[in-house]
């Protein structure tokens, strides 16, 4: 679904990734994982150029996705961001009614009509695993839901513009565990659909849902590999101490 080849990212003068190489499956979760400040995010965020918005970038390589660089002069950043979904680590639901949140994407992608709009919105809701329990408030205000609830519906609207892909950035951090187990359930039924790419701090989170793990530090993808082999057999000592607890 998406080959990054020798990516390198720069704040200015100081290099934040170096050299990353990788092929993302498609219908997967793959999971980044490291200690805190080692390229993660910005990683993620370099694949759907969410970096572009940031001052003083600069990114040599490339990232593949459909066979495209999404870097190339022709490529439509909205289209792409549409194609690419992001859910932060922090709910963020706009401040107005539930349904306004789903219908936002849609409707500034040109599509006015109520009844598809309605379609979308319960289609989204459904498959964010949160229909059930907002399809009787639709017209309440989103900032009124508890913290899991916002972030499935923000999941819920990151995929009302049907995208192929979703980035996951550190989404149960803020969570409790109940709602963490249901966002982490959410996300093994979604990869039917789409393709997954989470950061993650919990191990054991990465080990309960991923399908592929990336190790980071200091910039640097140390090791990639499937998540069973990662856990039970890293082939790189820095990897075995992270996931051991000896550092990080």
């Amino acid at each position: 679904m998406i080959t990054v080849k020798d990516l390198c990212l720069w704040y200015g003068n100081t290099q934040a990734l170096h050299h990353i190489n990788m092929d993302i499956p498609e219908k997967a979760i793959t999971a980044l994982i490291g200690p805190s400040g080692c390229g993660k995010s910005t990683f993620l965020k370099t694949l759907n150029r969410m970096n572009d918005l940031i001052p003083g970038i600069r990114i040599t390589g490339e990232v593949c996705y459909n066979e495209k660089n999404i870097f190339s002069p022709d490529v439509d950043v909205n289209m792409l961001r549409k194609e690419i979904g992001m859910v932060f680590q922090k709910p963020n639901p706009f401040p107005m009614s539930i349904y306004d949140n789903i219908a936002y994407g849609p409707r500034t992608h040109g599509i006015t009509s109520r009844v598809k709009l309605d379609d979308i919105v319960e289609r989204s809701l459904r498959d964010a695993a949160i229909w059930d329990e907002v399809k009787d408030r639709l017209r309440k205000n989103a900032l009124g839901l508890s913290g899991g609830q916002q972030q499935r519906l923000c999941i819920a609207r990151a995929l009302a513009v049907s995208p192929d892909v979703l980035l996951m950035d550190e989404p149960t951090s803020a969570l409790d565990p109940i709602s963490t187990s249901k966002i982490e359930e959410l996300a093994i039924s979604l990869k039917e659909k789409y393709t997954i790419i989470i950061v993650t701090h919990n191990m054991q989170q990465a080990v309960r849902i991923s399908d592929k793990v990336a190790f980071f530090l200091l910039g640097e993808m140390i090791e990639y590999n499937d998540a069973e082999t990662i856990f039970s057999m890293p082939s790189d000592k820095r990897t075995e101490d992270y996931i051991t607890g000896r550092f990080g």
